[in-house]
Order: structure tokens, then sequence, then C-alpha cells
């Protein structure tokens, strides 16, 4: 494509017309194929759909949705902290699913626009090395359950489990690496792999949940309460109403930051937007009232409050069952780990060295270091889980809301994405050398904000909110400071892999 004919099929949205002026090289420092718009879009609704629910169905929001119950909510308290909560969610994956759809760019890219090309940096490896922390750590976490099964089916393994080497025992180690070495095949293979990953492995652990909670209610029958023992009332329970719905946002936040890495892919708005209302108001409070009914049915039988499904699954008396049921929570597993810490990380890496560094070589760099980091002990120190990896999440917070005002207040989705692609000092990405101090004005403050009410005792009763709290507050004072006197051109990326060839790559 001829810099001429690019210029023709530009759609232009600025108040002024865009200086004509050629198109600017595109830097190697900055764009390989990988991080370049998509030429195919093959996510539609029902794709979205399923990584939600591959990033739903799992221990943790099932431990969740009945720790609410453990806590003293009951189940009707329990839905509507829970709906307020992933309603929240929803508007915020729509915001940023519609930039990533329009712009085709992945977050580390998308960061750029209000971080500058190469403050997009900063973003993005604190999302990098949250995600790879808990990619090593989901992956042992999966692995527990199989060393079970293996145990189950072979107990003459037990004395592999009575070593260890680096923390870990002998049967932990072949368990973890099976897992490792599963998840990074389907990795290595792209995005559309993954998609067609997600598409089946999802509503396989729909089946399984609603298997284990038809189970737990025929044995128990009537004697299910739907009140706690311990239930609340008043203004504590309101509060943890609110703490939950809290809680449900900190926990959704990472992917609200990083959704446009799954977004771009989509061929329109609508699919977006449908398949976050399937998977998330829809699927998420289904899912968690069906944890919610496992529980109470599960306390009706054994007369305690158990949280972990394992521990219920293992309870059935059929090794059948047993087999069946930990291989799907540790599918499940694989499936968060997929969308919530592998493609982000696979991203993000890629953006610090696009010339050497593409969509697969990141996924394998973060997948080593994902080992490297000996996941399990971290798991085990209560203090680097709460301190580091809380205190990096609540920072969260501030990056989205600098993003958001940035591109849906300041810029009204105005966006020049070849811009986003080179190095030129007059780029309209360029701020100060590559650096938008304003953006660091608003985020650094909030941030250290948001880090103070997530780790200190002393606002412990904030905590739970330090992620909103943190957004609004970078949202809000980036907006004060933000320069209002520029005029914003919008031009498509559409054509942008085809128009490097004409416009060379320095």
């Amino acid at each position: 494509m001829s810099p001429e004919h690019a210029h023709a099929t530009t759609a232009v949205t600025s108040l002024e017309p865009p200086p004509h002026r050629p198109a600017r090289p595109l830097s190697s420092r900055l764009y390989n194929e990988d991080l370049a718009p998509p030429a195919e879009r093959r996510w539609k609704t029902y794709s979205i759909f399923a990584l939600w629910m591959n990033d739903v169905h799992n221990i943790g929001n099932y431990t969740f949705a009945a720790g609410l119950f453990a806590i003293g909510l009951g189940a009707v308290p329990s839905f509507f902290a829970l709906l307020i909560g992933i309603l929240v969610v929803f508007w915020g994956m729509n915001l940023m699913g519609r930039m990533g759809q329009k712009t085709g760019v992945p977050f580390p890219v998308m960061s750029r626009i209000s971080f500058g090309i190469h403050g997009a940096q900063i973003p993005a490896l604190i999302r990098a090395v949250i995600a790879i922390a808990w990619y090593g750590i989901q992956t042992y976490l999966a692995s527990l359950a199989v060393v079970v099964l293996a145990l189950r089916i072979d107990p003459d393994l037990k004395p592999m489990t009575q070593d260890s080497i680096l923390g870990l025992s002998s049967l932990g180690w072949i368990c973890f690496i099976g897992l490792w070495v599963v998840q990074l095949v389907i990795l290595t293979f792209g995005m559309e792999i993954i998609r067609k990953f997600q598409d089946w492995a999802g509503p396989v652990v729909w089946i399984v949940m609603l298997a284990m909670a038809v189970w737990v209610f025929v044995l128990a029958g009537d004697r299910i309460s739907w009140i706690p023992p311990n239930a609340l009332s008043g203004p504590s329970m309101w509060w943890e109403m609110l703490g939950a719905a809290g809680l449900t946002i900190s926990t959704y936040g990472t992917l609200m930051l990083n959704f446009c890495d799954f977004s771009r892919f989509a061929p329109d708005t609508r699919s977006v937007i449908r398949g976050n209302f399937w998977g998330l108001p829809v699927n998420f409070t289904a899912f968690a009232m069906v944890s919610i009914v496992v529980t109470a049915g599960a306390y009706a039988l054994f007369g305690k409050i158990i949280t972990d499904p394992a521990e219920i699954i293992a309870r059935v008396p059929n090794t059948f069952v047993l087999v069946v049921g930990a291989l799907m929570f540790a599918f499940a597993t694989i499936g968060v780990n997929i969308v919530a810490n592998f493609v982000s990380p696979a991203y993000d890496l890629a953006n610090l060295a696009p010339k050497y560094i593409n969509f697969r070589r990141g996924g394998i760099i973060s997948a080593i270091l994902a080992v490297a980091v000996l996941p399990w002990n971290l798991y085990n120190s209560p203090t680097v889980v709460n301190v580091f990896l809380s205190g990096l999440g609540a920072v969260l917070g501030p990056l989205f809301g600098v993003i958001m005002v940035d591109y849906w207040l300041l810029r009204r989705a105005k966006i020049n994405v070849p811009e986003l692609y080179t190095t030129d000092r007059d780029g309209e990405y360029a701020y100060r050398r590559g650096f938008n101090p304003r953006a660091l004005i608003a985020f650094l403050p909030s941030a250290a904000i948001a880090t103070v009410l997530a780790l200190m005792p002393a606002f412990e009763i904030l905590s739970a909110f330090s992620w909103f709290i943190g957004a609004l507050l970078a949202g809000g004072l980036y907006y004060v400071v933000a320069d209002r006197n520029q005029t914003f051109t919008d031009v498509s990326g559409e054509h942008l892999g085809q128009s490097t060839v004409a416009a060379g790559i320095h």
C-alpha cells in the first residue's frame, strides 16, 4: 500500500485537519506482528463467553463464594453482593473491551497512549510480574490435585511425597512439570489455539460443578439451610456485602486492565458486550450461587463448612468420580491460568524488545520465570502473598484510572494507531522522551495511597476497596493535570501490517 493510499483511507475525527505528512517510519523497538492489530478477528460472542467461563470456573472463585457463606452471609445477601461487584466489573470490561476492539492493540501498546511509547513499560512490567507469579502459583495449586489423584490411584507413590527438592517433593515436581508442559504446549501455538481450548474447557467444568451440586442436593434434601449458622444481620451484614462487592472488583482488576489483549480479536463491539454479559453477570453469579449451594449442602451433610471443592470431591465414595472431578478442576486451573496469567506477560515481555521477542517467545520466557520463582515457596509465605502480590495488585487500580480517563474523557476515543509504533520525537505519543509526566504525576501518589490502604493494618476496613479507591484517585488527578489544549486524530491501524512494507521498519 502506498503512503498516499493509506492517507486516503484514514478516518480523521479531530477538530482540526491533521497535517499532510508522509507516514512516520515504524520502529523495531516498538513494533512486531504480534503487537500490531490482527489481520483476522475470530473471537465472536461465544469465544468471549467461553473466556469468562474459563476464568470464572476455578477453585479460587469457588472458595471466595463459599467463604461468604462461612463468614455469615446467607444465599440472598451473597447473591446481591456478588451481583453488584460483577456489574461494576462488567462495565469496566466493556470500556476496555471496546478500546481493544477498535484499535486492535494489546495492553502494553494501549498503555503507550497515556503513558508514552517508553513509559508504557511501567504498567506492562507491573502487570507482567503479577501474572508470572500467579501463573506459577496456579500451576502449583493444580498440581496438588494431581498429586492427590496419583496417590489415590497408586498408594505406593507415597514415599515420593516425603522428600524435598527446593521445597517440593519428587512427586510434586513430576505433577507440577507435567501440568507446566501441558500449558506450554497449548500456549506456544498462539491465540487461536487458546481460543479453541477455552471454547470446550469452560463448559466441561460447569458439568462437574452441576453434577457435584446435584449430588449434594439429593443427599442433603430438606436439611439444607440457606442461612449459615453464624448469620450476620444489621450493619455488619451490609458492610460485609459491600466488602464482598469490593473484593469482586479487585479480583477482576487484573483482567479489567488488559482485557484488550482478547477483545482486539473480536470482529465487532457487539460480540464483546454480549460475550461479557453472558460470561460475567450471568455466568459468574450463577457459578457463585452453585458454589454456595454446594457449601450449604456440604454443611448439612458433614456438619462443617467446607470451602475447598477438592475436599468435597474426596469424600465421594467412588474412585472414578474422584478421578474425573480432580482432572476437571485441574483443567479449570489451566483455563484460568491461560486467560489471566499467561497472555498478558507474553505481550508485556514482547513489548520490552519487539525485535527479538514475539508472543511465543514472551510466553516461553514467562513460563520459565514462573518455575524459577519456586511458586510453592511464594504461596506458602503469607508475607510474600499478602505484601508483595497484594501490594502490586493495589496499583493496578490507578493504572486503570489513568488509562480510562485519558482514552474516554480526554481523547474521546480518537487514537492514531500507527503513531503508537514510531519513536519519532514529534510523534503523538512521544511526550517527553517517550514518557508522559502528567500520567506519572497522577499514578504515583494514587498507587502509594492504594498500597497503604491494601497493606496497612490500620486501614484494614478499607482494604477491600483499595483498587476502586486507587482508580478513582488516579483518574480524577489525571483529569485535573492533563493537557486539554490538544487536538487528536483518529487513524485506524487496520492496514498497519501491510503498510510497513512501504514505510519500512527502523
